[in-house]
């Protein structure tokens, strides 16, 4: 790498902590206009070229955004939102890769359902089995694999923890394909999910936070399973 990028590389990172520091300080906000570029420069003592790169940088990963001949934005700053990245990154890579994340996942999501069992009131379960009652029997893959991101998204909501939520949405939408390969070439993929589920969803109704989890685990882990060896033929 030349001498010249690796400057405009460290003068970028600059303008993009000085613009950070203006968020986390709070004279940024979310959903607040950013000053001309001209003078946002001028005030961060910075050049108006490395305060566009900034803010290209900054638009990528969804903290500021562009609108043409509107301004610049600082975005909601919603978790999800901020999160998106990781899912462009973990779609880039290989079987392997796709194992450990889903090693992060399992992780991640049998806490969160722990949690849903300790905080889950009794319209947060019918909600569940509302969810699972309306499966269709002889549904599709694709149906079952809408069926299986909702379900999964109401129990981690159910924890309560926006990060954690935002997090493992960006986890879990890149296991969709697995979900479906799995599904295309393993019988019996609608009735082991509903039965799964089922089992998760009474487990958090009698608010067994130990069994709930277990449960996630192993739910979890059955996909693994399969891609592990479906990694190895």
């Amino acid at each position: 790498m030349s001498q010249s990028k690796i400057v405009l590389m460290a003068v970028t990172d600059a303008a993009i902590d000085k613009i950070k520091d203006m968020i986390v300080r709070g004279e940024l906000g979310p959903g607040d206009r950013l000053p001309p570029e001209k003078e946002l420069a001028a005030r961060l003592g910075l050049s108006r070229s490395s305060m566009r790169e900034a803010v290209k940088a900054l638009e990528v990963i969804r903290v500021l955004d562009v609108r043409r001949g509107d301004g610049t934005y600082v975005t909601s700053l919603q978790p999800a939102l901020l999160l998106e990245a990781i899912s462009f990154v973990t779609d880039m890579h290989d079987d392997d890769s796709l194992l450990e994340i889903f090693g992060v996942r399992r992780v991640l999501e049998s806490h969160a359902t722990a949690l849903a069992a300790q905080r889950a009131s009794a319209e947060d379960v019918s909600d569940l089995e509302r969810e699972i009652a309306s499966l269709p029997e002889g549904a599709d893959i694709e149906t079952l694999v809408e069926h299986d991101l909702r379900f999964h998204r109401d129990i981690i909501a159910l924890a309560g923890n926006t990060y954690l939520s935002g997090l493992l949405e960006s986890l879990t939408s890149q296991t969709v394909r697995a979900r479906v390969w799995r599904g295309l070439t393993e019988s019996g993929a609608v009735e082991r999910t509903l039965a799964e589920h089922r089992a998760l969803t009474d487990a958090i109704a009698a608010g067994d936070a130990e069994l709930a989890e277990a449960l996630a685990i192993a739910h979890v882990s059955g996909v693994e399973s399969w891609l592990r060896r479906a990694a190895r033929s």
